[in-house]
This record gives structure tokens, sequence and C-alpha cells, in this order.
């Protein structure tokens, strides 16, 4: 069986492909999006995580073939009901850049207390292969800080205001060893290896 892994992204590629790796005792092979010659964009226009990630694996499925799995990310903030969320860079309906993501997340939460500023870094991952739709969700829990302490990692806003109280430490700050404890991509790719298994059996 081969499967496609929808990204371009090759860390995120090398990362999923371990991850499914380790996940299924099974004779697979897997390839990204960086393997194929000339695979095109895809928008994401689906309102939920959930659909973003669906849309992803149907439309590379259809262009390649292949059975393929996707994933859409974002941070869901309680006290906003939910947002940014799936709107992530357009939050304010237009591309922005890091430094005023996190100036719009703590402005919205001015003088929220530290309780009430509880939020979740969120994956969602679907499977397609033309017939069957798996989902699989799974999330970091924390809080957003009342200020910004930290310079922020390009390209990655929010790890710097977002607290992680397992560790007592912004997410930007864990290290690699406390981030495989709680990492949700994993989790996700875990959990859908183990239902695309069933599906060949």
């Amino acid at each position: 069986m081969k499967l496609l892994i929808a990204t371009k992204n090759p860390g995120k590629a090398r990362e999923i492909k371990a991850f499914l790796g380790r996940s299924a005792d099974w004779r697979i092979e897997l390839v990204s999006l960086l393997d194929l010659f000339d695979a095109p964009d895809i928008e994401e226009t689906g309102k939920t995580l959930e659909e973003n990630a669906v849309l992803k694996a149907r439309a590379y499925f259809e262009w390649s073939g292949t059975p393929c799995v996707a994933d859409d990310a974002g941070l869901e903030i309680d006290f906003l009901n939910g947002e940014p969320g799936v709107k992530s860079r357009r939050w304010l309906g237009y591309e922005m850049k890091d430094q005023e993501m996190i100036n719009t997340a703590l402005d919205k939460l001015k003088g929220v207390p530290i309780e009430e500023r509880t939020a979740h870094l969120k994956t969602v991952g679907a499977y397609f292969d033309g017939k069957n739709i798996l989902t699989e969700t799974a999330a970091i829990d924390g809080y957003i800080t009342e200020e910004q302490t930290a310079e922020c990692e390009p390209g990655y806003p929010f790890r710097s205001i977002f607290w992680i109280p397992e560790f007592n430490k912004l997410y930007q700050d864990l290290t690699y060893e406390e981030h495989e404890q709680i990492n949700h991509r994993k989790v996700v790719y875990q959990k859908l290896a183990e239902k695309i298994l069933w599906l060949e059996k």
C-alpha cells in the first residue's frame, strides 16, 4: 500500500513519516508531496479544522489517485469562542504577521483573569482513499499569558504566549523530550494509523 502525506513542508513530512512508521507494523510506502512532481496547492476554504483536513485529503487523493492523509491545526482560545482557530493568520480578515497575531490575542484578552485564558493547540488529521473518510483530533491544553515576555519563533507566533502548566513554561521553551510527551500531531497520526490498519484487514 502507498500512502500520500499531503504536505510540502520537509520537516513536517519527516515527522509524519516517523509517526506513521512507528505506529504501524505494516508494509507501506510513505510518500509526501515533495516526492511528486508539480503537486498543486489546495486552498483551505473549510470553516473548521476538520473540514480543511478532509478537503485536503480528498483533493490530493483526486489529484494523485493515492490514499492520502492531511491535517490542519490552529489555536482555539475559549474566552474568544474558539478564535482564531481555523482563521489562523487571517484572523482579522487579511494575512497577518507574527507580531500582529500575538498583539491581537493579548489585546482581545486584556483584563481577562488567567483562569479564563484557557486555550488549546488543536490538530485534526484526515484520511481518504476514495471511499473511506477517517478523522482524528488531539490537542495540547494551556493558557494564554497576560503579556509577551519572549521573542516569538518565526512562523509560530502563539508559541511565545502559550503557557503549558504541565511543564510550567512556554510552549516554545519546551525541550524536545517534553514536547514529545504532549505532541498532538503524533497522537493524531498514531490513531489514524490504527484505523487505516483496521481498514486494510
